[in-house]
């Protein structure tokens, strides 16, 4: 998948068994970072957005996406990371996130999309105790595909953050 030459791009994935372990991989800071192909909407170009007041700094704005308010969350602010301007395979992956009661459309900022793997349940360990300084909440699990590592992201917990809900 070409990020550089996209400006908007559908995801359309089946929905039946063999999309169940399947996760749409991502670049941030040099490392590949993964969510659930099933939560994926679509990813599209970076654009401009339009500014939340009192909102996090990583709460970079909302877009309207076909009549849809949808938050923008730049990842790499969110996991305190180095801060890189946006270049031209930056992209938004716009999700769908469930919270205790409703689904609700959000979108991440990354560095560029990767590609997409099927990986199996027994192949994903969890995230290793790093104690309480390093939070691992928003980390569903870790698995080796080839020569890497991915870090499979649980975007509920992520995006369902308290502060975050304050903020949208």
């Amino acid at each position: 998948m070409n990020a550089v030459q996209q400006t908007e791009l559908q995801v359309e994935y089946g929905t039946g068994a063999d999309a169940e372990n399947q996760y749409l991989t991502f670049i941030l800071s040099n490392e590949e970072y993964g969510v659930d192909i099933l939560r994926v909407q679509e990813i599209r170009g970076w654009e401009s957005v339009t500014s939340v007041p009192n909102a996090p700094d990583y709460l970079k704005g909302v877009l309207n996406i076909r009549g849809t308010i949808v938050p923008i969350i730049d990842l790499r602010m969110r996991f305190d990371m180095e801060i890189n301007e946006y270049g031209p395979t930056t992209v938004v992956i716009v999700l769908r996130v469930m919270d205790e009661d409703r689904e609700r459309v959000m979108g991440i900022v990354v560095d560029a999309v990767s590609d997409t793997y099927e990986v199996p349940a027994e192949n994903i360990k969890p995230a290793p105790d790093f104690g309480d300084k390093i939070d691992v909440e928003f980390v569903k699990g870790l698995a080796h595909v080839g020569e890497s590592m991915l870090i499979l992201l649980d975007i509920d917990k992520l995006l369902n953050s308290g502060e975050l809900n304050m903020a949208v």
